[in-house]
């Protein structure tokens, strides 16, 4: 039986559209999700794929290419690509939510005619905040940015830039002036070919092993000033409020992850024999699915209500944190509840819940760690 998310939550429209995303996934991404683990490589020609089907510029606007639609849209194909492949999930994820909410917030209207249509047809996105020193301290950049005239010089190192790899276009932050602090911070759009730019280490990862995650080396780096994104010294606050809006895409990706791991269990116990009868009948394992599908509803419900608020244009900041929170540690119990019922089965590739497993664990660190939501839920429930 498949489950459809609840009555309260999605438009025919919007079930449609699910469901197409569905399609796609199983059709194009399911029969390479292996083998793109294996290698820890992405398909390119998958990519190409994802741009045709208008998914990487979901809420870019029409006249600029994309499809004109909403954050929840957005969500929606990042929940159903994960079913399937976080790898994949990931890669639009930050195209839509990160990089093309940015621009559509921040860039002058010049930028937004130079990049967004090619956003939404042929280039990938990158948002490149981290470094060795800031991960959760996400501002302590030392990525520095000298003005020279009519460019910047950007000089430093980014660690764990999700699309490195594939990545066209990258958002950087760097900083102007360490004296002002996070008021130093600045925005810059960064071109895959701008001069003193190169991408260095691809990381070799537990999960999502598809996804390039990058460092990212600048020297001398040239980008003209007309590519400051916003306006100079507004790079916190364009990074913090991008960061709120994204956690809710990683929630919808972890939604997905978990939803393919329990499918996934769900079809084994039914088939699966011991003593003498399928293993489903055994009220231990029907009450480990009860709490999966329990769990699972609960995260969807989150993630959505999130999306809506932002669609809204209410305010979503605690739900976003309270739904990367708890879809990301609902992944990770889905998919170990997975492992745990295919028994030994679980714990070999030949069966995908392992992969699942593996892919659930990013959930907690990336975008804003488990302790990082819970202390923005804490603090604005404080008033703090």
């Amino acid at each position: 039986m498949e489950h459809r998310p609840a009555l309260t939550t999605l438009s025919e429209d919007e079930l449609a559209f699910k469901d197409a995303v569905r399609s796609f996934a199983e059709a194009e991404i399911k029969p390479i999700v292996s083998a793109m683990d294996h290698e820890a490589a992405m398909n390119p020609s998958l990519i190409k794929k994802l741009f045709e089907m208008g998914l990487m510029g979901i809420e870019t606007p029409e006249e600029h290419g994309g499809a004109g639609s909403t954050f929840t849209m957005a969500c929606l194909a990042v929940e159903e690509l994960g079913r399937i492949d976080g790898s994949v999930s990931v890669l639009l994820d930050v195209q839509n939510t990160l990089v093309t909410n940015a621009l559509l917030k921040w860039a002058t209207e010049q930028q937004k005619k130079t990049y967004l249509p090619k956003l939404a047809s042929a280039w990938v996105g990158a948002y490149a905040l981290s470094e060795s020193s800031s991960g959760s301290d996400a501002f302590a950049l030392k990525l520095k940015a000298e003005q020279k005239g009519d460019r910047y010089l950007l000089n430093g190192n980014k660690l764990w830039i999700t699309n490195g790899n594939e990545a066209d276009l990258f958002i950087v932050f760097a900083n102007i002036d360490s004296s002002k602090g996070y008021k130093g911070i600045t925005a810059f759009l960064v071109e895959k070919n701008f001069p003193g730019f190169k991408v260095g280490k691809k990381e070799d990862k537990l999960g999502i092993r598809a996804s390039s995650t990058c460092e990212l080396l600048f020297e001398n780096c040239e980008v003209p000033a007309s590519n400051v994104l916003g306006e100079v010294g507004k790079g916190y606050k364009i990074a913090i409020e991008t960061l709120n809006e994204g956690r809710i895409g990683i929630g919808a990706q972890m939604v997905g992850i978990a939803q393919g791991a329990y499918e996934a269990a769900l079809n084994y116990v039914k088939t699966r024999e011991q003593f003498g009868k399928s293993i489903s009948q055994f009220q231990g394992v029907q009450f480990q699915l009860a709490e999966m599908r329990t769990q699972l509803e609960a995260a969807r419900l989150m993630v959505y209500n999130a999306a809506r608020l932002k669609d809204s244009g209410l305010d979503f900041i605690e739900s976003a944190a309270m739904a990367k929170l708890f879809a990301s540690k609902a992944a990770e119990k889905i998919t170990s509840m997975a492992v745990d019922l295919f028994g030994g089965n679980g714990f070999t590739r030949e069966y995908p819940v392992e992969k699942f497993w593996r892919d659930a664990k990013i959930g907690q660190i990336y975008e804003g760690t488990t302790n990082m939501q819970l202390q923005t839920i804490a603090k604005m429930e404080l008033g703090q």
